[in-house]
């Protein structure tokens, strides 16, 4: 299990890496939009036939929301004081002002917002309520091994686009460039708060730490963190790696206009793995089209790290 995610990585970079056509990566991007569909059904009827769980919602719950907000607070606090001491982010944006370099020179920022519409923003946690009600109702009827196939032939699928993804998005390393390799910075900060936070909501909560740091280390990217800790530690564990990161992109677009009172960078700490896709366009908005690129680099960096240092994580707490 330890090798799989990165045996799956290397196959997608192996094939994004080979120019693949524009009509081929939609292609492929169906594969995944139905792959997370599947996903969230699969999480759903887990969570739906796992008595368990189901009559303890209201406490996971609010372990996830308490776990989410420590890997918020924490990543905004490790951002500060890259702010304050490596990276002031304001005169970053003096200078890209200056060179005029904004994300709208790179990307169709209104395209994005388009497509943050898609119907897939709604389907996926109708998805996940189906499926609860399926698991509740239906699955006695449905022999249990097929939810384990569905998992993991998801999980798979997952763990080569993000190969794929990073195979065929090399603009994002032309940015790195652009911008300078400091820029790094703001992602290590995040990544660090979320564990910090993750291991601090487990010792105050009394939540078995491998299940608060590693659903905190997933920052947003929810789909994955839920599905793989599933996998390894059962269907609670993974039902905290899903709604903690759910919990962090809703947080986050709901405490945006408190944030950027905070400091610049605050709303990237929050958005996380996010900022590559959902959270782009809600963080531009506050950070500014200078910063988007910033932004953007921050999510797609810890969006190709979380499928790493889960199973990394994963071998640390055996």
């Amino acid at each position: 299990m330890t090798w799989m995610p990165f045996l799956c990585l290397a196959a997608g970079l192996f094939i994004g890496m080979r120019n693949l056509t524009e009509r081929t990566l939609k292609r492929i991007d169906r594969i995944i939009n139905i792959a997370l569909v599947v996903l969230m059904l699969t999480i759903g009827m887990n969570i739906g036939i796992n008595d368990s769980v189901m009559s303890n919602l209201d406490s996971i719950g609010l372990n996830c929301l308490a776990i989410s907000l420590c890997a918020i607070v924490f990543s905004i606090l490790f951002t500060v004081i890259i702010e304050k001491t490596m990276l002031p982010l304001e005169r970053l944006r003096e200078k890209l002002l200056s060179e005029n370099i904004n994300i709208n020179s790179e990307i169709d920022i209104s395209q994005e917002e388009k497509s943050k519409s898609s119907p897939l923003i709604w389907i996926m946690p109708v998805s996940i309520v189906i499926g609860v009600i399926l698991g509740y109702f239906v699955m006695l009827y449905i022999p249990i091994f097929i939810l384990d196939y569905l998992l993991v032939g998801s999980l798979i699928t997952l763990y080569v686009s993000v190969g794929i993804n990073l195979g065929s998005n090399r603009k994002v390393f032309k940015y790195i460039r652009i911008l300078g390799f400091r820029v790094i910075y703001i992602s290590i900060a995040i990544f660090l708060g979320s564990l910090v936070g993750g291991f601090t909501a487990g010792i105050l909560l009394g939540v078995p730490l491998h299940t608060s740091v590693m659903s905190a280390s997933g920052m947003s990217y929810y789909s994955l963190t839920g599905a793989y800790m599933t996998q390894i530690y059962g269907i609670e564990a993974g039902t905290y790696g899903f709604v903690v990161n759910v919990m962090r992109e809703f947080f986050t677009v709901l405490l945006l206009p408190l944030l950027i009172r905070i400091s610049t960078g605050s709303p990237i700490a929050g958005g996380a793995a996010g900022n590559m896709d959902t959270m782009l366009v809600p963080v531009t908005k506050f950070v500014g089209v200078e910063l988007g690129l910033v932004t953007l680099i921050t999510g797609a960096i810890l969006t190709f790290t979380v499928p790493f240092i889960l199973p990394v994580l994963y071998g640390l707490f055996l």
